[in-house]
């Protein structure tokens, strides 16, 4: 089976006037199609800058990395990236916020606005769409987000700390909503986020990175009955508590304390 992502020797170096900082060295990683990884570390670990090189933001200063065996030379509407913040334009309606996307790929038509209408109303968003960001919580901006990225039908979404701004009440609720829309639809997904227990809860692969540089320490594989279970009641399952600390105790071995 091809991956979906495949990154072989990734190295990156960011440069300034005063020094070169080795951000990510060596990074070896597949992501197979369907799967829903994580990748947790400490700050400063190269998390977000491994996700900028995927997703065509960042050209690794070695290295190759792939989407869907082909190179990646820039962005590519194969690939859908939400932010922890919603980046919502105020003078936009919701509906228009989420037409954005196909809108500068040029595959807005008729059909695509029925889609995505569609996608607003599995949201639970479907009498928002004539209202504008200031008028929404924060939890359903980030819903609106998720449409917005899902509307042009990529093939790997990019998540990278999307629930961090939010109460822990919404956090879990869009936690169980991104999973089973994802599963529904076949999607592959990277995570990034500082929650261990979030990453276990969502992923089926969870991936340690060491910092000074970034490098891949190990990877923990997440239970069958752990993955079939909504993230939600994922965290009640058992084993979760031993894996959650397996990974901790293996961050504290590399001196992560966070």
């Amino acid at each position: 089976m091809e991956p979906v992502v495949d990154l072989h020797n990734i190295s990156h170096v960011y440069v300034t006037d005063r020094e070169a900082l080795l951000a990510v060295e060596g990074i070896q990683m597949k992501v197979l199609p369907g799967e829903f990884i994580s990748l947790v570390g400490p700050s400063g670990c190269g998390k977000t800058t491994i996700l900028s090189i995927i997703a065509g933001l960042l050209k690794p200063a070695l290295g190759e990395v792939k989407v869907k065996g082909r190179t990646v030379n820039g962005p590519s509407p194969d690939v859908g990236y939400m932010l922890q913040q919603d980046y919502l334009f105020p003078w936009r309606t919701i509906m228009d916020n989420t037409l954005i996307g196909l809108e500068l790929t040029g595959k807005l038509t008729e059909h695509s606005r029925s889609l995505t209408a569609e996608l607003l109303k599995e949201m639970g968003l479907e009498s928002s769409g004539r209202l504008y960001p200031q008028q929404l919580s924060g939890g359903m901006r980030q819903r609106v987000a998720l449409v917005r990225t899902l509307a042009t039908d990529p093939e790997l979404l990019l998540l990278d700390e999307p629930f961090s701004a939010l109460d822990y009440q919404t956090k879990l609720q869009l936690e169980d909503l991104i999973v089973s829309t994802l599963r529904e639809r076949d999607k592959t997904a990277i995570l990034v986020t500082h929650d261990l227990s979030e990453a276990i809860a969502m992923s089926d692969k969870v991936i340690l990175l060491n910092r000074n540089p970034g490098r891949v320490h190990r990877t923990f594989e997440v239970p069958d009955h752990i993955r079939r279970t909504t993230p939600f009641y994922a965290r009640n399952e058992m084993g979760f508590n031993e894996l959650f600390h397996e990974i901790w105790s293996e961050m504290e071995s590399i001196g992560v304390k966070e």
